[in-house]
């Protein structure tokens, strides 16, 4: 049993293994610089000698006018891009800025710490480090994301982190976005992102899946492609911005529920501008979401209902994944 559970979390490590584009940082942390200045950035779900996070945030640390920076690994001592998570201790490193005027992160100026532990973002001592950050920016594990942002809720942090986009269904991660306590980044959801994975995972890919559909060739090295999006609560100019309306409702267009009263919207771009009803929207909407124009109601799927006790169907057909809104301003 006990070689069984070794091998079931090795394999859960290598899934969790999507290591994210620096230009993909790049592209999503330009619309936030404003919030860095005088704080403490966590990186607590990346090995820190080469993460693309670490690499951002060292090499901008005077521009953003960052305090301190701290990132932190998993059971890895190994200055390999991908851990095999078979060291029983950690490392985490310090930095802040820089020291002899070249304006670079250099060695000397890293400091360089064991953890006692795997270095887990449970871990007691990785939750001290929390407690010392003021912003969190990473790319955490896939699998244990409901626990990760429950942490980071719990401990009233700021973040910017990537998870799959079906995590907006999760009956712990679906309030959050419902009460305004998390919503959706600037990057654009269509095409989902690419990510770096260890060669055996690469070529399971190729051996397993479609190229276009689960993974791409990029200058020749296969990157993962993951329906992935980010998550943060610090305030940026899209979340403000009107969604203009244009359509006009009809009966014809937008059929109601079988059993609940509220109108079908197909896109997002859609919603009449005249109804002033309930609509279930697809979830994509969330990248639309103006707090100010829409309240949302709550959410369906295939699976569960937060928020109503029905699902929606029309004609007898189950439609699939439906955030449910009223229009604020009618």
């Amino acid at each position: 049993m006990a070689k069984n559970r070794k091998l079931y979390v090795a394999k859960q490590a290598k899934k969790n293994e999507f290591y994210t584009q620096l230009s993909d940082i790049e592209n999503e942390l330009r619309y936030y610089q404003g919030h860095f200045k005088g704080k403490v950035v966590y990186c607590n779900c990346d090995d820190p000698r080469v993460s693309n996070f670490f690499k951002y945030f060292s090499l901008k640390f005077e521009h953003l006018g960052l305090k301190k920076l701290i990132t932190t690994c998993y059971r890895n001592q190994q200055p390999d891009l991908f851990s095999k998570h078979d060291s029983e201790r950690a490392v985490y490193l310090e930095y802040e800025g820089d020291q002899d005027g070249n304006r670079r992160p250099d060695h000397h100026e890293i400091a360089v710490k064991h953890l006692n532990g795997d270095g887990n973002f449970s871990s007691a001592e990785c939750i001290e480090l929390l407690k010392e950050a003021d912003i969190v920016v990473t790319n955490p594990p896939f699998s244990p994301f409901r626990d990760y942002v429950a942490q980071l809720v719990k401990y009233d942090k700021k973040f910017l982190i990537i998870g799959n986009k079906n995590a907006i269904t999760y009956k712990e991660i679906f309030p959050l976005i419902k009460e305004n306590k998390i919503w959706s980044g600037v990057s654009r959801w269509a095409g989902g992102m690419l990510f770096d994975v260890p060669d055996d995972h690469a070529k399971w890919l190729i051996k397993t899946g479609k190229e276009g559909s689960n993974y791409k060739f990029v200058n020749g090295v296969v990157k993962a492609l993951s329906p992935s999006i980010w998550f943060t609560n610090l305030p940026h100019k899209k979340r403000n911005e009107e969604l203009i309306l244009y359509k006009k409702y009809s009966p014809e267009e937008y059929p109601k529920y079988d059993n609940y009263d509220a109108i079908n919207v197909n896109k997002t771009a859609y919603i009449p501008a005249d109804y002033d009803g309930v609509m279930g929207v697809p979830i994509t909407f969330l990248e639309k979401y103006n707090p100010e124009q829409f309240e949302i109601l709550g959410i369906a799927n295939s699976a569960r209902w937060i928020g109503y006790e029905c699902l929606t169907i029309i004609e007898g057909r189950r439609i699939y994944n439906r955030i449910i809104i009223r229009n604020k301003q009618l």
